[in-house]
């Protein structure tokens, strides 16, 4: 993509989005980016424009720049902050005019007060610039409207701390891979959709940089009956059986693997009949360039920490991550006394949704008898809830001992990265999300306030994450990094988890994890004091520090 359209392309999706409302300033150019990526601008299809990269990013904060000097359709507001550009403010229309009523005689950044007096706030001021008053100015823009010691309470309260800068710096993501998908799916749609916008200027490549599937066709596969609802999640998918959650047979045995019956796309009510609708895998080959590593995070950590303990968790300095550990047992009758004290803990119980689901459940008054108040003094629970038991959640939250303080929600993405609009779970309309309640250990001081964890980290993530699903009941990793940035270090542990939730810095308990493998040699003991007969692996390795 050349200089020029790319100008064009900034452009045209600065006077898009403001107008339709889509984005909204103060912005981060990164923010702009992604929007214009994912977006259909009309100019890009009917010129047969290559949308931009993320790679591109340096490029577009130059456009930017350029823009903020002269920009035929308006004028724009700029600023440096935390090593991001930010689209402060942007003032759609004729730029003559806005020069006359906004001379740029301050390059204070973000408050702009000549344009703020141009707004219409103070009678004598619009007469002092020759009787001029564009009212369009003011409702083009999200703070047209306000005062100017508003702009500049609203431009203080935009300001970060620099405790939250270094915080977010501490944990920010060191691989920023990502992938967009493109909306033909595959390279011939990408193709042929490219061609028709301009059939006598074929486009070269013939297909868009995004990432593209291609339709998986087996003997069974009809391709009139179109996607499969559920692609690789398919409960008569290969991904499928190859899923972490379930046990492999040993290799040459010929065994099947098992799977739950009746629920599978194209085959509602027969066992493990195989899907006749279309499936996908990633198209890519050497030539098409390098893909974002998926687990590349995982071994990647901050090489200078700060000096200043800040953001570091219950242990600070002494924060030390052993291994995953998990105990396998019948989570109704464990004795929980003998596991201590957690700093957090997440549940993802099997709630009785009143619906057929491949595994057992526990009734309401199980939940509620649950120990959980015995594995924290003070601390932070996650619990993961859907449907019916959003109000069963709450009430055992309450009936635990906790203090409900926010909440998280899981919106559900398929193999294409579209929203799920067929879900295994809902009896009025199909959930394509599932919500996860986070409370606080509930400690009050004199004056009856809640006391919140001196060391949570507060104001690092989102309250939404945006994930593609799996095999059934397992939860987005998004949420582990989510909750191990609000308390890095400390003792962990899952309850209800399988194979696959065991991680470092964990314990998991649960009735499908195998031999219990633990690391902390007291714990260990106290295991082996209550139960005698219990035979678990006991392991010496040293601890990973992180």
């Amino acid at each position: 993509m050349t200089d020029d359209e790319l100008s064009l392309l900034v452009s045209t999706g600065l006077q898009t989005f403001l107008t339709s409302g889509r984005i909204s300033t103060p912005l981060t150019s990164m923010d702009f980016l992604l929007a214009l990526i994912s977006s259909k601008s009309s100019t890009s299809a009917a010129s047969g424009l290559v949308m931009p990269r993320l790679t591109d990013l340096t490029r577009v904060e130059k456009v930017l720049e350029a823009f903020s000097s002269n920009w035929d359709h308006g004028s724009i507001l700029l600023s440096h902050e935390g090593g991001e550009l930010h689209i402060t403010d942007v003032h759609l229309g004729n730029p003559r005019v806005l020069d006359t009523i906004n001379p740029r005689k301050r390059k204070r950044a973000p408050i702009d007060e000549d344009a703020d007096s141009a707004a219409g706030s103070t009678p004598d001021e619009i007469s002092s610039c020759n009787g001029e008053n564009d009212s369009s100015i003011s409702m083009n823009t999200p703070l047209g409207n306000l005062s100017k010691d508003l702009k500049e309470v609203y431009a203080i309260l935009q300001k970060s701390t620099a405790k939250g800068r270094l915080l977010a710096e501490r944990f920010r993501s060191l691989n920023g891979g990502f992938e967009p998908i493109c909306t033909y799916i595959t390279k011939v749609d990408c193709a042929k959709s490219r061609s028709e916008a301009d059939p006598s200027n074929p486009p070269n490549p013939a297909f868009c940089n995004n990432l593209h599937f291609r339709p998986l066709i087996r003997p069974h596969t009809d391709p009139g009956l179109g996607h499969c609802s559920y692609l690789n999640t398919c409960y008569s998918e290969p991904t499928y059986s190859q899923s972490p959650s379930i046990t492999p047979f040993p290799p040459g045995t010929g065994a099947r693997v098992s799977l739950p019956s009746g629920l599978g796309a194209g085959g509602r009510g027969k066992e493990k009949a195989p899907c006749r609708y279309l499936h996908f895998e990633i198209d890519w080959d050497e030539k098409d360039g390098p893909l974002a590593p998926i687990d590349g995070w995982r071994t990647q950590r901050l090489k200078k920490p700060f000096k200043i303990e800040l953001g570091m968790g219950p242990d600070g300095r002494n924060m030390q991550v052993l291994p995953p550990q998990w105990i396998n047992c019948d989570l109704r009758r464990f004795d929980y006394s003998v596991l201590g004290k957690f700093h957090v803990i997440m549940a993802d119980p099997p709630w009785d949704i009143h619906m057929s689901l491949p595994y057992g459940t526990m009734t309401d008054d199980e939940m509620r008898a649950m120990p959980i108040p015995t594995l924290q003094d003070e601390g932070l629970l996650f619990l993961w809830v859907t449907g019916r038991a959003m109000e069963v959640g709450r009430e055992c939250l309450r009936v635990w001992g906790y203090t409900r303080v926010d909440e998280v929600v899981w919106v559900k993405t398929n193999q294409l990265q579209r929203v799920i609009r067929t879900g295994r779970t809902g009896h009025w309309l199909n959930h394509t999300k599932e919500h996860m309640l986070v409370g606080v250990k509930t400690r009050t001081d004199a004056a009856g306030n809640l006391i919140f964890p001196s060391w949570a980290n507060r104001g690092l993530d989102t309250d939404v994450i945006v994930s593609e699903v799996r095999e059934t009941s397992r939860k987005p990793d998004e949420a582990y990094g989510l909750i191990e940035r609000m308390c890095p270090g400390g003792r962990k542990i899952e309850i209800f988890g399988r194979k696959h939730n065991t991680r470092p810095g964990w314990l998991t308990l649960g009735n499908q994890l195998g031999q219990d493998q633990i690391y902390e040699e007291d714990l260990a003991a106290r295991i082996k004091a209550r139960y005698p007969e219990r035979f678990m692996s006991v392991s010496g390795q040293a601890m990973i520090t992180r």
